[in-house]
């Protein structure tokens, strides 16, 4: 009997053991469950955190990179003493209300490893940009009106160039055309310019050197006469940097930039505002693709030197390497300047079967792929409304 009682004893304390082994098992796993979700919440809340300090930081770095104020006219007299550092200058700046932080434009300046700052008086203004302020600090030129405004549309010739220049320098046009065409000035751009200016323009069949190199923009010049030689640097520089932002791209297709720029004034001469300008490079390169001619009629007038509205077919016999309905292939060389849309499309054409394009007299352009389609749009959109 007691034995009984003994054995029974034993058991009860086992189970009571293996209770209490169950009770703090599941008290553990209970800890462990709220220990995941304080470390879950906690790397939440530390992502959140460093989300929004990020996210805080480019916007205040961004903000800090703009002007203090792009609509102010207010002249501020900087003085930048002799030895100055690149943290002293910024303080300055800041103090005068040029820029909006002396922190972001030391890293900034060191980020464009920019150097070579130069003491003096300056007069500068809020709506100066970084690059802007830099430019000044490093040429020792203080910030003044501008004198001489020149823009230069998109689509124009040199001819047409010219006579803007002449007419914002108080130049006769004939003068400013000859110097544009000038072999000892040309050679002079070509060794100021040797990545740019190539012996591509050169060529015996090119009509004007400089055509379509002198880029589309609005240039500002702060004294009332600028030579030609400012003027078409200032243009080059543009050119050049709009190019070299391509470079790869114009790499990768085995393009020089005198083609590029070739084919990127076709596009631009034939283009509208509605049109899709990679359609019309798509276009162009699938005609040479299998050996057509271009037939652009833009060319055939850039041959007879002439602005006409309309092309007759005796116009197509005009002997000149820039006819595309004689020749195939592009032209010796640029018809116009082109703008950064056309030599985008030039460099991405739209991937189409089209051979043809006809521009309606709503400026709309339509597409086809073969002449039989080409002709019926012909018919229906220009023969029909004559």
């Amino acid at each position: 009997m007691s034995q009984k009682k003994e054995t029974k004893g034993e058991n009860l304390e086992k189970a009571e053991k293996k209770q209490f082994i169950y009770e703090k098992l599941k008290e553990q796993q209970s800890e462990a469950k709220v220990i995941r979700r304080v470390v879950f919440m906690a790397a939440v809340v530390f992502i959140l955190l460093a989300a929004a300090v990020a996210g805080g930081g480019y916007y205040y770095i961004n903000q800090a990179l703009k002007p203090v104020d792009e609509n102010s006219k207010k002249q501020i007299v900087v003085k930048i003493p002799i030895g100055s550092s690149v943290s002293g200058i910024g303080q300055i700046l800041e103090e005068n209300g040029v820029i909006r932080d002396s922190r972001v434009f030391k890293y900034y300046v060191k980020f464009k490893n920019e150097s070579g700052f130069m003491a003096g008086d300056y007069k500068m203004n809020p709506s100066m940009t970084l690059p802007e302020v830099i430019t000044s600090l490093k040429t020792g030129k203080v910030m003044q009106e501008v004198a001489v405004r020149i823009t230069i549309p998109e689509g124009k010739q040199l001819t047409q160039i010219a006579a803007i220049i002449a007419e914002k320098t108080n130049q006769e046009t004939g003068e400013v055309f000859e110097k544009l065409n000038d072999k000892n000035f040309l050679k002079s751009l070509m060794a100021k310019y040797p990545d740019l200016l190539t012996e591509d323009i050169l060529n015996k069949q090119i009509k004007y050197p400089l055509e379509g190199y002198l880029f589309p923009a609005t240039y500002p010049f702060y004294t009332e006469d600028p030579t030609v030689e400012e003027i078409v640097s200032a243009m080059l520089d543009q050119t050049r940097k709009v190019v070299g932002q391509y470079k790869g791209q114009s790499e990768s297709k085995d393009m020089s930039i005198h083609k590029l720029l070739t084919m990127a004034s076709l596009i631009e001469e034939e283009a509208t505002e509605k049109v899709d300008r990679d359609k019309i490079a798509s276009v162009f390169y699938n005609r040479m693709d299998i050996g057509m001619p271009l037939q652009t009629d833009p060319t055939v007038l850039y041959a007879l030197g002439e602005h006409k509205d309309r092309v007759y077919y005796k116009d197509l016999e005009v002997d000149s390497p820039y006819n595309t309905y004689k020749n195939t292939g592009l032209p010796p060389g640029p018809i116009a300047n082109a703008g950064k849309m056309s030599i985008e499309a030039a460099l991405a054409p739209a991937n189409t079967e089209s051979l043809y394009f006809l521009a309606t007299p709503d400026g709309d352009v339509l597409f086809s792929k073969t002449l039989e389609e080409h002709n019926r749009l012909k018919e229906e959109h220009i023969t029909s409304n004559n």
